[in-house]
């Protein structure tokens, strides 16, 4: 008899559990934008129609509107498509819309610190010393473009050692550029076969990978539940603790040899500028936000960039004309006996172009990073409430056909005009708009533009293997999802002396 009511109370307790949860989430959706119909706990997160909204977002932009939600478990998530909704949301509302959704970052003990934080009077304070320490430290100026040359002169023999045979090109690029933020950061850069360095550059690939992966979205449906469950989300917070590890040792040992009078780096910075808080009545940073931020401008410095670089590659590889094209324009401005440099990009509007395009053709997202409402919020007719996330799904912005004359096509001739100037686009928003626009925006852009031209005046570069026959787009996807870079040749070009 005790038996069958236990088994009774358990049954009831589960009903209860189903019910609530169901009338919740009901609740909730009688007040957000219609969306496609979420299951019970776990919301769309398992549908493939749905997830990821790259690839979906069309179909549910032709069912939904421009304005829909989607349901990562019991969690709304309100979606923005196409560029005037984005630009209404984000420079018009910012301040509405620039709030920072919680992200279980799967760190160990790291936990809502650094520029991750949800708590806005803190990230506001993260961010503006972070822009003002960079631009102290050359960024957008002549100091930080002469660091990214020498470093480009690097990749340079570096890929001159494969004596054009083909090659995976991604360590070699991923250190390249994760060499520019850690002089930053650290104060000096690293060889390309530093253990300690490539180790860290596997963490940062293992865990955008994690991210990006239906096991990474269960992971953020309920972490606390998952951290007592085996699965990949182990794996990577072990090692989220490495890299923990890596970036406190380097904290520790700024610490025991810093100068607040002489900063060397980043690290020195902050932690003069945490003496000074400690010395005061703000206490506002901790030793924690600042392992968190360096972690966060590795991880930033090292990923998103090196990505677009080897994009760039695969590009240039595929369109033959427009990679002879650059490299006319390169001979015709730059020569081939000294590196290009910033005050090149003004002479060289077609070079622009192609990156800018590069930085464009790519349907990706940034849904792991999803923003939230500051208040309730009136938006197209719907009021949001205060607190919910918000995706601004930017490939639904670079590839608006209200925007873009060929949006489906590579052609860098969406950012010339009829002379063949270079010209801006509103609808350009690779680092975002608004409150939240990338800190690292200004860097991004003079690494593009100085590696893609330095190897464009140095090598060819040409798809190997069975690959030649993929379109663009499905590479770049295939290297995204499976994370095998097709395999490459850098054919020297003569009269290099670089």
């Amino acid at each position: 008899m005790a038996v069958a009511e236990a088994g009774f109370l358990l049954l009831s307790f589960v009903l209860y559990v189903l019910l609530s949860s169901s009338f919740k989430m009901y609740k909730k959706q009688s007040q957000l934008p219609p969306g496609p119909r979420p299951w019970l706990f776990l919301g769309n997160l398992l549908q493939k129609e749905v997830l990821p909204l790259h690839i979906h977002y069309r179909k549910l932009i032709e069912k939904y509107g421009h304005v829909f939600t989607v349901w990562m478990g019991s969690n709304p998530v309100v979606v923005l498509c196409g560029y005037e909704v984005n630009k209404e949301a984000l420079v018009e509302q910012a301040e509405e819309f620039g709030g920072r959704a919680f992200i279980p970052l799967n760190m160990g003990r790291v936990k809502g610190e650094g520029m991750a934080t949800t708590n806005d009077t803190k990230w506001r304070e993260i961010r503006r010393f972070t822009l003002s320490t960079l631009r102290n430290f050359g960024m957008g100026k002549r100091t930080m473009s002469e660091r990214v040359q020498l470093e480009a002169r690097y990749l340079v023999e570096e890929m001159a050692a494969t004596q054009g045979q083909a090659f995976d090109p991604t360590k070699i690029i991923t250190s390249t550029v994760s060499n520019v933020i850690c002089s930053v950061v650290f104060g000096n850069r690293f060889d390309y076969r530093d253990q300690a360095f490539l180790e860290q550059q596997h963490i940062v690939a293992e865990r955008l990978r994690f991210i990006r992966s239906t096991s990474g979205r269960i992971y953020r449906l309920n972490p606390k539940l998952m951290d007592y469950m085996p699965g990949w989300h182990k794996k990577t917070a072990a090692l989220g603790e490495k890299m923990y590890a890596f970036i406190h040792e380097k904290v520790e040992s700024h610490r025991q040899t810093l100068d607040p009078q002489n900063p060397r780096d980043y690290i020195d910075c902050f932690l003069a500028r945490f003496e000074n808080d400690q010395k005061s009545t703000e206490d506002i940073l901790s030793h924690e936000d600042l392992v968190m931020t360096v972690i966060e401008l590795f991880f930033a410095g090292t990923s998103t960039t090196s990505q677009a670089v080897l994009r760039s590659l695969l590009a240039m590889a595929k369109f033959p004309n427009i990679q002879a094209k650059v490299q006319q324009e390169i001979d015709q401005v730059v020569g081939a006996n000294r590196t290009p440099g910033m005050e090149d990009r003004m002479k060289m509007p077609f070079t622009n172009a192609v990156i800018h395009e590069i930085q464009r053709y790519e349907e990706t997202s940034l849904e792991v990073l999803p923003r939230a409402t500051t208040s309730h919020t009136k938006f197209k007719g719907y009021i949001i409430p205060q607190g919910t996330s918000v995706i601004p799904l930017l490939s639904s912005v670079h590839f608006d056909p209200l925007q873009w004359e060929t949006p489906e096509k590579f052609n860098p001739g969406h950012f010339l005009n009829e002379k063949g100037e270079f010209r801006k686009r509103d609808a350009f928003m690779p680092f975002s708009a608004g409150k939240r626009a990338c800190p690292g925006e200004a860097l991004a852009r003079m690494e593009l533009f100085l590696f893609f031209s330095t190897l464009l005046q140095n090598f060819t570069f040409q798809l190997a293997g069975d690959t030649k026959e993929t379109d663009l787009m499905s590479l770049i996807a295939n290297y995204r999802q499976c994370g095998v870079y097709p395999p490459v040749q850098a054919i020297r070009r003569p009269m290099c002396s670089i």
